[in-house]
């Protein structure tokens, strides 16, 4: 069904159930019965899908993965050209975030044709929900790499991030990249390790990055999303020497000892007899 808005076509990113076929909306199932094409990662799971949901697909069906993904693309652009609704599925989650729909995304965005969404769950901000940690900041870093090298210098530059961090990892690499990431933000940054979240042996574990890799070593099935505190910067006491030297630099440029004190010491946090008596040491 051709688009009846400004003349051409429209392009709808789907998010799909991460679990179970109930999260979805009435809109997804809407949606897919009247779309005039379909691109779905997985066929078999999107017809499996719409029979869950009782959908009749009424328009063309297409395969959109990683290995086709830039060649079908520009195939589909061509559809959104003429005027036709482009529906873009994935097995799981939003399009475009690791997974296919970037592409065809981004030339449907500079071709001038309309983008819209149908929300749905999302494995990024579940597992931030269910983690406990912060999540008022926080970031997407997808899958690690998966060379050693390459995985190493990447964490490496995420050791300062103060904000919560949000992996994805396929089970098999689980154990590894998290001892890569106990080598890089140290064994007991807090992280949590979310598996099969929504399905029925889903598993939320806790604890430190080292104790988690150890956890993993033994083996560990389905679809992981791993959540990572972010940096903090610790708090180190301040040296009392420092600060007698601060009062005496001060004392030096004309303030009175006493107020000096006072002011250095409520800059430091510290009780200011404990800095009288040790400038009277001193």
């Amino acid at each position: 069904m051709k688009d009846s808005g400004d003349g051409g076509g429209r392009l709808i990113l789907a998010g799909a159930p991460i679990g179970q076929a109930g999260d979805a909306s009435p809109r997804l199932r809407e949606a897919l019965e009247k779309a005039d094409v379909v691109a779905a990662e997985d066929t078999r799971r999107l017809r499996r899908l719409a029979s869950e949901l009782g959908a009749e697909i009424g328009g063309r069906i297409v395969s959109y993965y990683d290995a086709n993904e830039t060649g079908r693309a520009a195939e589909l652009l061509e559809v959104l050209l003429a005027g036709y609704t482009v529906l873009v599925i994935t097995d799981a989650g939003m399009p475009g975030v690791s997974d296919p729909g970037y592409r065809l995304t981004s030339l449907a965005v500079e071709a001038g044709v309309r983008v819209t969404s149908l929300p749905g769950p999302s494995a990024v901000t579940t597992a931030l929900a269910v983690s406990g940690l912060p999540s008022d900041r926080f970031c997407f870093e997808g899958f690690p790499p998966r060379k050693p090298g390459e995985r190493a210098r990447r964490l490496a530059a995420l050791a300062a991030e103060e904000r919560t961090m949000v992996f994805f990892e396929a089970p098999h690499r689980l154990a590894t990249a998290l001892s890569a990431m106990a080598e890089a933000f140290g064994d007991d940054r807090p992280a949590v390790v979310c598996r099969e979240l929504t399905k029925t042996y889903e598993e939320v574990r806790r604890g430190g990055l080292r104790e988690l890799a150890d956890w993993a070593a033994e083996g560990v099935k389905g679809e992981i999303t791993v959540v990572v505190a972010g940096h903090v910067e610790q708090e180190t006491e301040p040296v009392i020497e420092d600060l007698v030297a601060e009062v005496e630099r001060r004392t030096e440029a004309g303030v009175p000892r006493k107020q000096a004190i006072v002011d250095v010491a409520k800059a430091a946090g510290i009780p200011k007899r404990d800095l009288y008596d040790a400038v009277h040491r001193a």
